[in-house]
């Protein structure tokens, strides 16, 4: 009991110190969008990543060691521009529990999600949902996937990812929850902003959001 108590402090106090480098965790998001997107062959499908009207990078989600069930990781979400050219600034997430599969006995991954419709986009829109449960959530192919595996990825509204000790591959998320994070979005925009108002495009980005919204163009622009 002891070692689960100290156990839970310790990752409480990891999350705190969390609470408080959304500008940092951009620049990191960026880096990872980038090593991901820069092999052809083990990436997050071209096609898929043009159709989406969304996508949420939630770099190093944590498992809490001793904790079962305990998953927890901070991130972003950035959603097409209302003419479909470029990325709205971003909005910053949470996302936590669920069955998540930390691939050869990893403690944390990097996570990817694309929203594939109009549906999945308004639920990520609410303040909170649950993948799997309010959304209908699949795991992405990989790659240059075959047409047969992009037909039927895309009867899903969210595709998701993770990339682990090099490891990337489709990824099942059901049962977990994704929420905004208000303090980052407090800490980034300099005031309390809800992720619609941020993702409906009609806000400036911070400058910290420059490397990850010069990366999304750089893949899929749509110019």
């Amino acid at each position: 009991m002891k070692l689960k108590f100290f156990a839970i402090l310790a990752l409480t106090a990891t999350l705190a110190s969390a609470a408080s480098d959304a500008p940092k965790r951009l620049q990191t998001a960026a880096g990872t969008f980038k090593e991901v997107m820069g092999t052809p062959d083990k990436a997050i499908p071209q096609d898929l990543l043009n159709k989406a009207y969304c996508i949420v990078i939630v770099p190093d989600l944590k498992k809490g060691a001793f904790i079962l069930g305990a998953k927890y990781g901070k991130g972003f979400v950035s959603c097409r521009k209302k003419d479909g050219v470029g990325w709205t600034a971003p909005g910053a997430v949470i996302i936590e529990g669920g069955s998540v599969g930390f691939q050869i006995g990893g403690t944390e991954m990097d996570l990817f999600m694309l929203i594939m419709n109009e549906r999945g986009m308004n639920r990520l829109l609410s303040t909170k949902f649950t993948l799997g449960g309010d959304a209908v959530v699949a795991a992405g192919p990989v790659g240059r996937a075959t047409q047969a595996e992009t037909d039927a990825a895309m009867t899903a509204e969210i595709l998701t990812w993770s990339r682990a000790r090099g490891i990337f591959a489709g990824i099942s998320l059901n049962g977990a929850t994704l929420r905004e994070d208000e303090d980052w979005n407090t800490e980034l925009y300099g005031k309390p902003i809800k992720n619609r108002e941020i993702l409906e495009g009609n806000v400036a980005p911070p400058p910290a959001a420059g490397a990850l919204l010069g990366e999304l163009n750089r893949y899929s622009s749509r110019k």
